[in-house]
């Protein structure tokens, strides 16, 4: 056979064999747009600009407002009322002339007149109970929200001002230039919420026993709106679900209560000596010295003397913080006061809580220490933790977040007894809160826009610092958990989400007020979307570093979606485009399945597949060149002999080809598989990830292999993988170690394993 022969009959075979292998089920009749999955993000990124670059950090004319509070805060705990009267700086850094100001007035979202009922669906059900159906129909609504009794300026002069809903549109005497401050006033009252019965953020918690109030008290002042270059005024209305978005500033707030109150805040108290006893600031000094054990400040025994004693004298809290978006504070009679130091880089940072008695022996026991434990695992994760406290506060039915101060929930029972359910769901709340002031307090992102860019960086960092909690004190785990039990973070965990009706599932990419299943979307979706993202896609080395790069970069600034998904990619050099538009712009979910194995061996004798080709074609076997012929087991080319004897003994042209153009040194170095495999990884689920196969061989061994989601760029139905070993495979299994979210699992095995669901296993214990 001349060569020219030889190339046309080679080329014939090989681009045949080709041409099999990449046909698909369906075929292209038509112009259509780019669907590909790993498409680039230009269509749905805004384009970058000197205020944010396309690194994703802030650009060169990046700028944000200020806006500096002086309050003056009283608080009537018999009426349960607030008043205050505010001065407010607002510093105009924009590069444009701003004709007005936007204030927010969040408790107008509890006011008569409010709306945010009236958006809610409902229903008359045929059984209620009763406290439900009085509450609903019966009971007049209570006196809430904002009454602003001043507006002025400096000099006291009124200024206009119109009130929509929750937000209050202040006009200028004059427009404010770049670099313009201008200062006003505002002198309000409000009738404080029972959080408890009424709902809330913030409020107070009534102790029928003894008649006192433990207080909770946030949004409780007019609060300035963000002008950014994003959207200009960010003055889209409170209903009460999303939460807020808030420029940095300056506070210097005098806090008047009753004088046996004990209260905290934040921002550093400067008057400690004028309203601690001697006792308490001995005990605080000792505090700053502990770090491995808190120093109760104000005890058990001293709170409940201090609850039936109802002063009527008063005494003002002096609270001062630089750098914070939002304040907040708490205060009762009924609390118990402890603290600890904890090293955070090269300075102490006082982790505090406070708690009335209710909250023992629990809270004694765990809040000080889960506070101090969170701000180390947050620091290692993002940066050093920048302000001198951050306090927990007791709180019934509560989980809330400001500066330096958290309310979260977790109480025993009446004899002091609790669950474990109680006591992780008390330590989870206590490590998400206190995170938070993290993600949005420093890292200050739009929660009224984006609320999983604050919950979800959030809740996704809390389950790493969750787990080094459990490692730091085991004692603290029950005698069935090795780890501590995160109810989010897991990719397991998100599979039932996932793999709902998709009626009921919006994008992460949704703002919350809008979303379904509120929890998951804003809170677990997020979190596993960069659980996987750290552990599975990137691997926590480039993960972690790009993490810290983004929170350092926006450190007391205002992110977006887009600057957070332009930095992760920037620091790793990882293109993540397909990853973000998958988990974050979609309601796809993970399905990747075992669709065919066919196991062959090497044969001299032409297969099959050749002898219909050459048939097809008029070609005589004989005239075909020296070929290696794979044959598949059980098929009418296989014999036993294939399986028996070795690679070269089965093909004498591989093996002559071998001995003519490998050197004897190359040839004792030949590997020589004698298994050959042709897997078909299919993909029923939307999302494109990675395949991560599990191999089990004949003696018992195993090799993970993982083939990146870019082996779907091409065909994103199902995709094939030739393997060659030496030893045969006897089982594959796709994602082994559930760390993909893969919402089916009855396809991730070969051979396929039969599978019992959730629903028939509950089905054959209730028979048992």
């Amino acid at each position: 056979m001349n060569k020219l022969k030889y190339y046309f009959l080679s080329v014939i075979f090989i681009s045949a064999a080709a041409i099999a292998q990449e046909k698909t089920e369906q075929t292209v009749k038509k112009g259509h747009t780019n669907t590909n999955k790993f498409k680039q993000l230009y269509d749905e990124f805004s384009t970058p600009n000197m205020y944010r670059a396309a690194s994703g950090a802030p650009g060169s004319a990046y700028y944000q407002q200020q806006a500096d509070y002086k309050m003056n805060i009283v608080l009537d705990d018999k009426k349960a009322k607030i008043s205050g009267y505010e001065t407010i700086t607002y510093t105009n850094n924009s590069p444009d002339l701003l004709k007005y100001l936007w204030v927010q007035l969040d408790q107008n979202q509890r006011a008569k007149d409010s709306k945010s009922p009236l958006i809610e669906t409902s229903g008359l059900q045929p059984v209620m109970r009763p406290n439900e159906f009085a509450s609903k129909f019966m009971k007049e609504p209570l006196e809430r929200g904002f009454n602003i009794l001043e507006v002025t300026d400096v000099n006291g002069k009124d200024l206009p001002y119109m009130i929509n809903r929750t937000m209050m549109r202040i006009e200028l005497p004059k427009p404010m230039a770049t670099g313009d401050k201008f200062s006003f006033s505002i002198k309000w009252w409000y009738n404080i919420n029972d959080h408890v019965n009424e709902g809330g953020r913030s409020g107070y918690e009534y102790f029928e026993k003894d008649g006192n109030r433990a207080y909770v008290i946030a949004q409780f002042y007019p609060r300035m709106a963000v002008y950014n270059d994003v959207e200009g005024w960010q003055n889209s209305q409170f209903w009460g679900r999303d939460e807020f978005a808030l420029p940095f500033g300056d506070f210097d707030v005098d806090i008047t209560v009753p004088a046996d109150h004990i209260l905290d805040g934040t921002g550093e108290l400067i008057n400690r000596k004028d309203v601690y006893t001697k006792n308490m600031l001995k005990r605080y000094e000792s505090a700053k010295k502990s770090y491995k054990t808190p120093v109760v400040i104000v005890t058990q025994e001293e709170a409940e003397a201090a609850e039936k004693g109802f002063s009527k004298d008063t005494k003002t809290w002096k609270l001062r913080a630089k750098n914070v978006r939002d304040f907040g504070f708490a205060t009762s009679r009924k609390f118990i006061l402890d603290m600890m130091a904890v090293k955070i880089g090269d300075k102490d940072v006082m982790a505090v809580s406070l708690y009335p008695k209710e909250g023992n022996p629990l809270w004694e026991e765990w809040s000080t220490k889960a506070v101090a434990s969170t701000l180390e695992s947050y620091s290692r994760m993002t940066f050093d933790y920048p302000y001198h406290k951050a306090i927990s506060v007791h709180a019934k039915r509560q989980g809330m977040e400001y500066p330096m101060i958290c309310w979260n929930y977790g109480r025993p029972r009446e004899d002091g007894v609790y669950s474990d359910r109680v006591k992780y769901g008390m330590m989870g709340v206590i490590i998400h809160e206190v995170g938070h002031n993290f993600f949005p307090m420093i890292v200050n992102s739009d929660e009224r826009q984006w609320t999983w860019m604050d919950e979800g960086l959030n809740t996704f960092v809390q389950y790493v610092a969750e787990q080094d909690f459990g490692e730091k004190y085991p004692e603290a785990l029950s005698a069935e958990h090795t780890h501590f039990p995160s109810d989010r973070g897991p990719a397991k965990l998100i599979v039932p989400y996932m793999s709902g009706n998709q009626d009921f599932i919006a994008p992460i990419m949704t703002k919350g007020l809008n979303t379904y299943q509120f929890g998951n979307n804003a809170y677990g979706k997020p979190a596993t979307a960069l659980n996987i993202l750290r552990e599975t896609i990137m691997g926590r080395e480039l993960f972690d570093y790009a993490f810290k790069e983004y929170s350092r970069r926006w450190m007391f600034k205002h992110p977006t979606p887009e600057d957070f998904f332009r930095t992760m990619e920037d620091a790793s050099a990882i293109d993540l485009d397909w990853y973000w538009r998958g988990w974050f712009y979609t309601t796809d979910w993970v399905d990747i399945g075992i669709k065919d194995v066919k196991k062959l061996y090497v044969s001299s004798k032409p297969n099959k597949f050749v002898r219909d080709l050459a048939a097809e074609r008029g070609m005589r076997l004989e005239d075909l060149p020296p070929l290696v012929y794979l044959v598949e087991e059980d098929s009418d080319d296989y014999t036993p002999e294939l399986k028996a004897k070795s690679l070269l003994e089965n093909s004498k042209p591989l093996k002559e080809y071998i001995m003519d153009n490998f050197t004897p040194q190359e040839q004792k170095q030949i590997k020589e598989p004698n298994f050959f495999y042709n897997i078909t990884f299919n993909k029923p689920g939307g999302l494109v990830m990675p395949i991560i196969v599990e191999y089990t061989y004949a003696d018992g061994t195993k090799k993970t292999e993982t083939y990146p989601a870019q082996i779907w760029r091409l065909n994103d139905n199902e995709v094939s993988k030739a393997i060659a070993s030496d030893k045969e495979i006897v089982s594959i299994t796709i994602d082994p170690n559930l760390e993909t979210a893969d919402v089916d699992t009855s396809n991730n095995s070969w051979p396929r394993k039969e599978t019992v669901s959730e629903f028939d296993t509950f089905k054959n214990k209730a028979k048992n």
